[in-house]
């Protein structure tokens, strides 16, 4: 009886997938289709059902135009973006979207024209993966048995190079072998300056290129001029060749091309191809060092990348096909059609969010802005969702995506017992702004980042089969496990992973995590050989599982916090006790609580809790698959799906949403989507098949830069300035000017500071000018560097001469290397600055801090473990 009842829920479970598999999948329509996606700065989306619905813009809403036609016999019809208005649009019959690629067909005047944007983010070559490239492919065939005559047009807007579209900007033509090369950047050119959620890149260069061997012209114009040019002819006019300056971005000439396509018929093929690429130079500030973008570790400038890119062409566009077509196939034997399209929309989305960089040994390093919701970077409790693409893809890219955090924590920068939330505030990874900052214990996340990173160090050396990594930073890791030993089961009333619900005591979900990261550090003390540990470990995880199950169920699910009663919440952290292979909790548990979900589904998901109708995306896959079973698993995302099809907020996917109506609670284009890859963590042959061609090769990282505080801020103590709101004589900052009349008071100064900052003055006025004479020492080993902290704009002054001039608002104290550190001298010094309040909350100070590197790293490891023996 026994063995005839197992086969009928075995064949149940057959029956159920099998219905499953039969089951028509609904097409995805995108909210926003993802054209040019390589990172935080160049992400360039069409937020409409056709790309000649809606101008095309930048992943925060801002207009980057691209806009494209073709002349098919002399008529001329609309690609993509809405201008020329008076041109009839191509109609467009398909749009699908693959991992590396967006492609579109059209048909109309007897061709078929299809038209790819590819971004190669292959994860086995990680020069490959980092180029800030996108190919712009047409290809059009005879669908009427007739011979055709086509040009195709392309021009981009000059606002793809700036944060706000009056700022002016410079563009030329530079000369390179073979190619025809259009240029634009901002005229300031004030590299990783700007720091914030809501902006965009203003240093570094766009490109539009194409080769010469194809019959097409190029021109820096009038979009108007360049557009009618087409029209009238397919070949282009406008302004000379030649670098101009000084013209707002918003009335600045598109970068603009034609061509002509070898003739079409029914037989053959003809194509032409643009490629769009964007140079930064710089990409990321890393406790004072500015570091290059990946692809240029070995000494590669513009050049190089353009003309590297145009070689590679056709065998990338075989790989990335090859690429998309693998990842799908696993996506859609482990979760469905369905799921199998969400993996597609998300894998560029999550490649986009995020930079790859190398560090001063050419290491490579990887930073995930926090696209709106507080453009953090390196936020732990972002890398913790976003990790399962990594993981399955890339333990080289996994490895660079914890090694800042991880190398921050170690430091003596990071003096708690608990892991850091944050690096700093994109793109100024210097150390943590969020909460309490790295000076104060106050709005900290301990249990979700401690657990957050354990869990992850030890997926990744499951994934390697060994902990070598993890033994690098071994005295934290051991930290944050004692830590949640003593804390992790009944977390006191803190903020976890959904701080947008705000501060939770007795969090039912942030135990599990918490329990599973203690017996995740079993399995890395195993690795290690240290048995007696390992055993140790995992018993605790045991006894503290049995101990949850008892005090969390509610009857027929577990509650949101132990003490309130009749509450429930997803419990997506439970998917790592399966993953890691440490079964701490029964099967019983977890199909309880999915039978639970199932029945308080709405239309559009499963909230995250009973608080709020919202939920998120990335956690709603986790749980999902907690039953690894298909029915189970297609009840929650096919109404994912039909959130994507059906929201009418046209953003790059929204991770945070509500489940009544498919509207967007808030954020977009986060790279926590990467998350909906779990499920295929599940799949170890799948596992094993993607990392076994990892083909990077990494090995020791720079040792993180010492920062020591010269003159500190007020986030240290406070400090007395000079201080007036009526604007002074123009001489203010020069160092005998006469502020003997000025008022006094201790810093910081500010009014309604939304954030955990030490107001020591109340400042309320539009604007505050403020001096203090500080003392620097003799010898200073090291490059001084502002410690500052301002909403809105500031400027400061050393000795009379301008440093520094940032504008808009920062989230924390960040780091700012002056534009002349010749500016600072041994002995006194005076510091000047200027605050303007635009809205909202108002907070100014500063400080001086020494960024010490050394001239020549000891390897990372070797570092590490000098460190561990004092």
């Amino acid at each position: 009886m026994l063995f005839l009842s197992r086969l009928k829920v075995v064949l149940g479970t057959v029956a159920v997938w099998a219905a499953s598999w039969s089951s028509p999948a609904e097409d995805l329509r995108a909210p926003s289709v993802p054209l040019v996606a390589c990172d935080p700065y160049f992400s360039i989306w069409s937020p409409a059902d056709k790309l000649t619905d809606a101008d095309t813009v930048h992943w925060t809403g801002r207009q980057q135009a691209l806009t494209s036609l073709v002349r098919i016999d002399g008529k001329t019809l609309r690609l993509l973006g809405t201008q020329p208005a008076s041109v009839t649009a191509m109609p467009q019959l398909t749009t699908k979207i693959y991992p590396t690629r967006t492609v579109c067909t059209f048909g109309g005047e007897g061709v078929r024209l299809t038209v790819t944007f590819t971004t190669p983010a292959l994860p086995q070559d990680l020069m490959i993966y980092s180029r800030p490239v996108t190919y712009l492919t047409w290809e059009a065939t005879s669908t009427d048995g007739n011979k055709h005559n086509i040009q195709v047009y392309l021009d981009a807007s000059s606002r793809i190079a700036v944060n706000e579209p009056s700022q002016p900007v410079v563009w030329s033509r530079p000369g390179m072998a073979g190619l025809n090369v259009l240029r634009v950047g901002s005229q300031e050119q004030s590299v990783l300056r700007r720091a914030g959620d809501n902006v965009r890149i203003d240093w570094g260069c766009f490109y539009l290129a194409t080769e010469k061997k194809q019959a097409s012209t190029t021109v820096i114009g009038d979009a108007t001029v360049c557009r009618t040019a087409f029209l009238n002819g397919g070949a282009l006019t406008g302004t000379p060749d030649t670098a101009q300056a000084g013209a707002p971005a918003e009335s600045a000439p598109v970068l603009a091309c034609a061509i002509t396509l070898p003739e079409v018929t029914s037989a053959k093929t003809s194509s032409a191809m643009v490629l769009l690429a964007y140079d930064d130079e710089y990409s990321i500030q890393y406790f004072g060092q500015k570091l290059r973008p990946y692809w240029r570790r070995t000494g590669a400038n513009a050049t190089d990348l353009l003309k590297l890119s145009f070689n590679d062409y056709e065998r990338l566009r075989v790989a990335c096909e090859k690429f998309d077509t693998s990842l799908l196939s696993d996506a859609t034997a482990a979760g469905g059609e369905d799921y199998a399209q969400i993996c597609a929309l998300a894998y560029r989305q999550c490649v986009a969010a995020c930079k790859l960089v190398a560090d001063p040994n050419g290491q490579p390093l990887l930073f995930p802005k926090e696209n709106f919701s507080n453009g953090c970077i390196g936020t732990v409790d972002i890398l913790y969702p976003m990790a399962p693409q990594f993981l399955l893809l890339s333990p080289s890219l996994t490895r660079a995506m914890l090694e800042p955090v991880l190398d921050y924590a170690s430091s003596s920068r990071w003096k708690f017992p608990f892991a850091p939330h944050d690096l700093g505030t994109y793109p100024h990874a210097d150390g943590q702004v969020y909460g309490g900052g790295e000076h104060s214990d106050k709005n900290q996340m301990p249990v979700e980042e401690s657990g957050d990173l354990l869990i992850l160090v030890a997926a990744l050396s499951q994934a390697e089969g060994n902990a070598d990594y993890a033994a690098h930073f071994w005295p934290a890791l051991e930290k944050w496990a004692e830590y949640l030993k003593a804390k992790g089961f009944d977390p006191e009333n803190q903020l976890c992973t959904d701080d947008f619900a705000g501060h939770l005591a007795h969090n039912v979900n942030l135990s599990a995590k918490a329990i599973i990261a203690l017996g995740a550090f079993g399995n890395l003390c195993e690795l290690r050989g240290n048995s007696a540990k390992a055993k140790d470990y995992h018993q605790l995880a045991a006894s503290l599982a049995d101990r949850w199950t008892r005090e969390a169920t509610d009857h027929d699910h577990t509650l949101l916090a132990f003490d309130r009663p009749g509450t429930w919440s997803q419990k997506y952290n439970l998917v790592w006790d399966r993953l890691l292979g440490l079964n701490l909790f029964s099967a019983d548990v977890l199909q309880h609580e999915v039978a639970f979900y199932k029945a308080h589904q709405h239309a559009y998901g499963l909230p995250l809790d009973s608080r709020e109708d919202y939920t998120k995306l990335d956690w709603t896959i986790w749980t999902a698959s907690l039953t690894q079973n298909r029915a189970d698993f297609e009840s929650f995302t096919t109404p994912i799906l039909h959130f994507l099809n059906q929201t009418p907020n046209r953003v790059p996917m929204s991770d945070w949403f509500m489940t009544a109506d498919a509207r967007q609670k808030g954020f977009q284009a986060r790279s926590v989507v990467g998350g909906v890859f779990l499920p295929l963590l599940y799949e170890k042959p799948v596992w094993q098949k993607w990392t076994s061609v990892d083909t990077a090769h990494t090995s020791d990282w720079a040792p993180l830069p010492e920062m020591i505080t010269l003159v500190p801020a007020a986030d240290q103590h406070a400090a007395t300035w000079k201080f007036t709101t009526t604007a002074p004589a123009f001489n203010w900052s020069a160092t005998g000017f006469d502020d003997s009349n000025w008022a006094t008071g201790p810093s910081g100064f500010g009014h309604n500071a939304s954030r955990s900052v030490s107001v020591g003055t109340d400042w309320n006025t539009s604007d505050i000018w403020l001096r203090r004479e500080v003392e620097l020492p003799e010898k200073i080993d090291g490059h001084p560097a502002l410690w500052l902290f301002h909403d809105d704009d500031a400027e400061v002054y050393v000795n009379g001469t301008l440093v520094l001039k940032s504008t808009g608002w920062l989230d924390g104290y960040t780091l700012f290397a002056p534009e002349s550190a010749s500016a600072f001298k041994p002995g006194k010094n005076l510091l000047a600055v200027h605050c303007h309040q635009n809205f909202g909350g108002q907070f100014i100070d500063l400080g001086i801090v020494c960024i010490k590197t050394s001239p020549a790293p000891m390897p990372a490891s070797a570092q590490r473990t000098q460190a561990s023996l004092r």
